[in-house]
């Protein structure tokens, strides 16, 4: 089915005539806020992962361009209605309640989730890569729909969409460098691709030379070790992410408004350019297999030198696709 719109998004703060506003599920209940809360904690799951977007899951469950539109309207309209002591209508311009929910799922996705998700990937990582590209084809089916006519353009922009995610996982991996500027300049690339379908924010900040510093600083915090040097480091990183957020998410909510297929078609393009990123058949080099998991470089194998079981591995893949369509159908039935 070709649809134009997002199946179930609710815009809040919106006319009845913007482009990106789709009625649909009224989340403004406590069951709704709870819905944001899985979908957030999702988010925070897959960002935990490089090479795994939270984008990619906002695309699969449905609030992909309610999240853009809420975080691009931080704008002068709201800082007005702050100034006036307008705060109901500031809370429901910037969507606030929606906002707290999904960014109280995602923290609880990373705190909880990063460490089961290391461990997967370290001892069971053909296994969490099929289910990765199951989830990952089956939302590349669902959000394929969502461009209306496929035109000479919009194949041109899935091309470029794919170029890029290969080009981004082609890269090799930078080497550590925590400069005030340079963490700056990381964290705003990196939370672009945090928001972008088939880019991993984590993977970007892999390829930069910053995740391991990043993580070690965010980690030590958490345990009470820290120093003035370390707190200015992860304010710094914490002010590129904002800067980095707020304006790239003007930009994107205007090519939605204004280019919604060729965009949609380019985000499907992402998606699809980073699937040799999930391929289950891969495997350390023999020259890194003893590194970090962060540091491995992987090599492809092929099916009929696969050691493991090939069948347990499509299971993997078509049920996580399975389940993602039927999410997914559910979620329509329900619109």
């Amino acid at each position: 089915m070709e649809r134009s719109e997002m199946p179930h998004d609710v815009e809040v703060g919106n006319t009845p005539t913007d482009p990106v506003a789709t009625p649909s599920i009224t989340t403004h209940s406590a069951g709704g806020d709870l819905i944001n809360v899985v979908r957030g904690f999702l988010m925070g799951a897959a960002d935990t992962v490089p090479g795994v977007s939270g984008g990619t899951v906002a695309l699969i469950l449905g609030h992909y361009t309610r999240l853009v539109t809420a975080i691009s309207h931080v704008d002068r309209h709201l800082l007005g209605l702050v100034k006036e002591k307008q705060f109901a209508a500031a809370a429901r311009h910037l969507d606030v309640r929606f906002l707290a929910a999904l960014g109280a799922g995602i923290a609880i996705g990373i705190v909880s989730l990063s460490g089961l998700m290391h461990w997967l990937l370290e001892h069971r990582m053909p296994q969490t890569f099929a289910v990765f590209l199951g989830l990952l084809v089956a939302s590349v089916w669902i959000v394929k729909g969502y461009v209306d006519r496929w035109s000479l353009g919009r194949v041109v922009a899935f091309l470029a969409g794919a170029a890029v995610a290969i080009v981004i996982t082609l890269l090799p991996m930078g080497t550590g460098n925590m400069s005030l500027p340079y963490l700056f300049f990381s964290a705003s690339i990196a939370i672009c691709a945090m928001i972008l379908p088939g880019i991993s924010g984590a993977f970007v900040l892999l390829l930069l030379g910053v995740y391991h510093g990043v993580t070690g600083l965010i980690k030590d915090a958490a345990k009470g070790n820290f120093s003035i040097e370390s707190l200015t480091q992860i304010a710094v990183f914490a002010s590129g992410c904002l800067v980095g957020l707020l304006a790239f998410s003007k930009v994107l909510r205007w090519l939605l408004e204004h280019h919604r297929s060729t965009t949609m078609a380019w985000l499907v393009g992402l998606m699809v350019g980073s699937v040799g990123k999930l391929w289950p058949l891969q495997r350390p080099t023999a020259a890194t297999a003893h590194e970090k998991l962060k540091f491995q470089v992987m090599e492809y194998v092929s099916p009929a030198n696969w050691d493991g079981s090939l069948l347990v591995l499509a299971a993997l893949a078509v049920g996580a696709a399975v389940a993602v369509m039927a999410i997914e159908r559910f979620a329509e039935s329900r619109a």
